[in-house]
């Protein structure tokens, strides 16, 4: 049984989420190990969500998913009630919609985005390193991809550019009179910075610097960018027009207020600062400051624009169509032991009579006939299975075979 649980922006309150996304994404084991029922868990922790999917055994999910939710609950130090109430559940064939939905780019607050894709695949790939992937999560996220490449070859979410970056920028951009001019402060030099370096040149900005909170230089370097030293990072961060923290380096804010209030003392112009982090780089307390705007996730939130009705349709309709097409194959899958097992007996009681001694026709014809036999025989059991009635099936397959598997 396929279960997700799902805490997101739209949903959860910013600090819920910002303690969620502060366990790190790497923590699947430590969930597949929170109860026995437990196959397997692959975690997706966007800038604007936090995921969990499960593999469990068919059963209740109740049991195994609380034990999730109190392992959460310690690993973030929110309270298991607070989770229960804010994160939502769904279970079955619903996890495919869901999940591939979220990979198109339907569930998130830039309709489209672009970076969605690369998440879902990389928690995939996280999850497979750790060792704690089964099949139908292998299935379920492959699928996912596919889906996500169907919306964007078929649609006009399919255009280049869309993504929180982007609206986050396209929304600073509206307190810059010219981008050509402006001084622009990047910190962080990873996945999404890259992003951020894009869009933030698509507005025609020339002078951008990066500071690395690690103390990275290869970004820099690799960017033809000014690599803003530790020393040096206070006096930029108060003097820049602009500045973009997209760090995943946590523990202390890359900006915060009182510090940047002091650095910024007598500062003339307008600073306008956009915090892409989650959980957030920079302090809530910087709007005191006089002079600067801070764009955080929320602000963004808000500011996001509602898309076409008709494109977002036509996206949704794919999106169900493939949600349908796994839940078909899903199905299929579920009486496969039972076909593994049809064959090895029909294989087995033919090898024996050809072992009796037949003449070379003969054995053709035999093999021709069980053949055809067992084609008429699967393609009865995956129709069956298609529609939800494969167990039927599987258990009159059991019923004739003397030697059924028990674990089937």
């Amino acid at each position: 049984m396929l279960v997700c649980l799902t805490a997101h922006q739209r949903t959860t309150p910013l600090d819920s989420l910002e303690r969620l996304a502060g366990i790190g994404d790497a923590i699947a084991p430590r969930l597949t190990a929170a109860h026995e029922e437990i196959r397997g868990a692959v975690v997706l922790s966007t800038c604007n969500r936090f995921e969990a999917y499960f593999d469990l055994d068919d059963t209740s999910p109740v049991p195994a998913m609380d034990a999730a939710l109190e392992q959460l609950s310690g690993l973030s130090d929110l309270p298991f009630r607070t989770l229960r109430d804010t994160v939502e559940f769904t279970q079955g064939h619903g996890v495919a919609q869901h999940l591939f939905s979220v990979a198109s780019g339907l569930d998130s607050v830039a309709l489209g985005e672009d970076e969605i894709a690369g998440q879902v695949r990389r928690a995939l790939e996280s999850a497979r390193r750790d060792g704690v992937t089964t099949a139908p999560l292998e299935h379920l996220f492959q699928r996912a991809t596919e889906a996500s490449r169907s919306v964007r070859n078929s649609t006009r979410l399919g255009e280049s550019g869309r993504s929180l970056v982007r609206l986050a920028v396209d929304l600073a951009g509206s307190r810059i009179d010219d981008w050509s001019s402006a001084r622009v402060l990047l910190v962080g030099t990873g996945r999404y910075a890259a992003v951020a370096l894009a869009a933030l040149r698509d507005t025609g900005a020339q002078d951008i610097r990066v500071h690395s909170r690690s103390g990275r230089r290869r970004f820099a370097h690799r960017e033809h960018l000014v690599s803003v030293p530790p020393e040096a990072y206070a006096a930029e961060a108060a003097a820049a027009d602009v500045v973009v923290t997209c760090t995943t380096t946590t523990g202390t804010y890359a900006i915060a207020a009182e510090d940047h209030a002091a650095a910024r003392a007598g500062a003339a112009g307008p600073q306008v600062i956009v915090d892409l982090g989650l959980p957030r780089n920079v302090d809530p307390g910087v709007r005191s400051i006089p002079g600067v705007e801070l764009l955080d996730l929320e602000t963004i939130r808000v500011h996001a624009p509602i898309d076409e009705n008709a494109t977002l349709g036509h996206a949704r309709e794919i999106v169900r169509a493939a949600a349908s097409r796994h839940a078909v194959s899903h199905r299929v899958h579920e009486v496969s032991p039972a076909v593994v097992a049809l064959r090895e007996h029909v294989r087995g009681v033919l090898e024996s009579e050809i072992a009796r001694g037949v003449s070379a026709e003969s054995e053709a014809a035999l093999r021709h006939f069980s053949g055809v036999l067992l084609h008429g025989l699967i393609a009865r059991g995956h129709s069956l299975a298609a529609v939800g009635d494969g167990s039927a099936w599987a258990d009159a397959v059991s019923t004739v075979l003397p030697d059924f598997p028990e674990e089937t």
